[in-house]
Parts: structure tokens; sequence; C-alpha cells
């Protein structure tokens, strides 16, 4: 991929990006959209909920492996009356299935995607949408030739607050972003026996913490910048929760430095173990321009200098988001009357980013996007 390539995706249909479904895909606007969901555990049912929110939708088919999670969100969907199978290819079969959700373990997130693409449905995928370069590309080369729409559960692409305070960034206000500095700090570690347990701490499943929960955060940070990186280091492990759960190969600590092709550097961390009473932790981005810098998670404006009578100042005012936005937003691209905010072009290379920082943990050595080999 040719730099000035990565450099043009402005990247979040709030901003006015995003390319509407094609309308011979697009579903009438009048239509019922029948939905099949694939994967009701924890995010999945929450995912659900949120569907039977939405008009002109129907639940037509659910699909999970544990029966337990497949009867609650079949009560939860009663009044649709879905099918109910634990076998997905069975829902793909399905002609009153126009769309479906994957929200399945990291590692089937490529294989289910792909073959509801090639069922002819619509897709929406939970964030990652892949765990290794080689999946990404076959996924990402099935998206492009789909006539169908695909959205990556990169879901802060659909916050107003953030993609108004990113237009502030692009119109100038802090000069040149030069650097960024973001964590994700947790005072502990995610529950050893909940419900993702059995999956999360396996690294060869969930692709690693930086790949299964910080996609989010570098996602905003690749927003902000306006391009992917060109390469990363760093350097982490299992450092306090060793062997526990036990087989556990997943991270709980690391630092990883990113450079973009425009020269910006971003700085990152993410622990499972400060101290929750101690200042500092969370989740925070920080950008940092000629001018001055941006905090984005209140979306503040802090000058260089007041000498020119600049003056900190909030660039956004708070609001409510609508925590529905994201699907909604879903729907509105299947039915051809809104952008997607989140391709699959967003969700590549949210994926391929954290999979560049995790893999020069792992080798010890600055990864080079072009390493990847994927063409996105």
């Amino acid at each position: 991929m040719r730099i000035t390539d990565r450099r043009n995706f402005i990247l979040g249909s709030l901003a006015g990006a995003g390319a509407l479904v094609r309308g011979s895909a697009a579903q009438g606007s009048n239509e019922k959209i029948g939905v099949g969901m694939i994967g009701t555990g924890n995010r999945g049912f929450y995912l659900l909920k949120q569907v039977l929110e939405q008009p002109g939708v129907r639940v037509a088919a659910l699909c999970d492996i544990k029966p337990d999670r497949l009867d609650r969100a079949a009560s939860a969907a009663a009044a649709h009356k879905p099918f109910t199978t634990a076998e997905y290819r069975k829902l793909l079969e399905r002609k009153d299935v126009d769309a479906v959700f994957i929200a399945t373990p990291c590692d089937l997130h490529v294989e289910m995607a792909i073959a509801a693409l090639e069922a002819g449905k619509h897709v929406y995928c939970e964030k990652p949408i892949g765990i290794t370069p080689e999946s990404i590309a076959r996924l990402v080369k099935v998206a492009r030739a789909a006539k169908t729409v695909f959205q990556a559960g990169q879901q802060r692409r659909s916050s107003v607050r953030l993609a108004k305070t990113i237009g502030e960034i692009r119109k100038g206000v802090a000069g040149k972003v030069i650097m960024l500095k973001a964590q994700r700090h947790s005072s502990r570690d995610l529950a050893h026996d909940g419900p993702s347990a059995d999956w999360f701490f396996d690294a060869k499943r969930s692709g690693d913490v930086i790949v299964e929960m910080s996609v989010h955060n570098l996602d905003v940070c690749n927003w902000i910048v306006g391009e992917a990186p060109a390469r990363a280091a760093g350097f982490g492990g299992t450092l306090k929760w060793v062997n526990d759960p036990p087989g556990r190969t997943n991270m709980d600590g690391y630092t990883v430095s990113y450079e973009y092709p425009g020269g910006a550097k971003l700085s990152y961390t993410q622990v499972f173990f400060h101290p929750r009473e101690m200042p500092g932790g969370g989740q925070y981005t920080y950008v940092y321009g000629t001018k001055g810098a941006v905090h984005m998670d209140e979306s503040y404006y802090y000058p260089e200098t007041l000498a020119a009578g600049d003056r900190p100042r909030m660039l956004v005012e708070p609001m409510e988001e609508d925590r529905q936005a994201h699907v909604k937003a879903f729907f509105a691209a299947v039915r051809g009357q809104g952008p997607n905010p989140a391709d699959v072009v967003v969700g590549a290379r949210a994926a391929l980013t954290a999979i560049l920082g995790r893999e020069a943990i792992y080798r010890k050595k600055v990864m080079e996007w072009s390493d990847l080999g994927v063409d996105v």
C-alpha cells in the first residue's frame, strides 16, 4: 500500500466519510430486515437487546453453541419467534435472514464473516474483525467484492462528540499533530471465571489483549492522525498474573510505540494492575500539536502559550451519546439511507495496527507495516 493512499483515509461517517451501500444491495426502506445473531453471550446479548429496539427489524434466527445462552436470547426475542440453532451455517441458509451480527470469540470472526458475505448477507462483525494478517486479507478481499454492507464493531466511530473533536483537530486548533499519548489502565484482571474466560486468556483465540481490547483505542488514534502507522516497537508480557488463570498466554501489561508516515508518534500502554485509588488510571487519549494539546476524552484544548491571548477551552460541549448509534448506523447503511461509519477498511486497519504492536512486542523488534503483507 502506498503511503499516500494511507494518508488519505479520513475515516468516519460523522465527518462525512464512508460510502453508501450500493443501490442494488440496499434493503427497501419499508421492508422489515430479518436479522440473525451469531453468538449470544455477553456482547451478543447486549447487541441483541439493541437490535430488538430498532424499528423495521425482526430477529429471525439465533445461534450459539451454549444452550443456556441460546435459551436466554430466545426468551428475550420471544415475540419475534426466532429460529434457534447451534450451527451458524444453518442460520446463514435461511432466506428470512438478511443481516447477521457476529459476536463470537475473536478467532471465529473471519470464518463466519466470509461465510455470511458469501451467503449474500449484510454483516455487523464485532471487533477485532480478525486476529492474523492473513485472515484479515482474506476478509478484506471478500468484503470488497460483496454487494452487501460489512460494518466493524468499532463503535467509537459513531461518537458524535469524538467526531466533532477530531474535526476541530483537523481544522488545526492545536496545529500540526506531532504526538499522541494514550492508555487503557485497569485496576484488575478480567474475571478468571467470567463468561469469556474459556477463550479470552488464550492469545491464539483472542489475539491477545492489545488486539481484543485496545483495538478501540488504537483505532481512535488512527482516526485522529488520519492514517495507519508505518512501524511499531514495544515490550510487554504477563507481568503480574503469571499462569493465572492456569494456561494463560495473553499479556497483562505492555507499552508500545508507533510512528506514522507523516511523522506523528504514539505512545500507548495497557495494564491490568493500576490501583483504583491511584490517580492516572482508566482510559484517555492526549493529542499534542505544534500550537497546543487536546484532551480527547474531555474535548478540551490547552494552548502551548497564553501570550497570544489564547485560553484553554472546551472544543465540543458534553452531550448525551446514543448508545445504539452504531447499530442504528448499520441498519441505515443496509437501507441505503446513511454512510457506513466503520467499513472493512476501518476494521482492518484498526485490527492490523493492534497486530503490528503485538508482533513488535512478541518478536522484540521494530515491525514495519509492510511486514504484515496486507494491502489495505
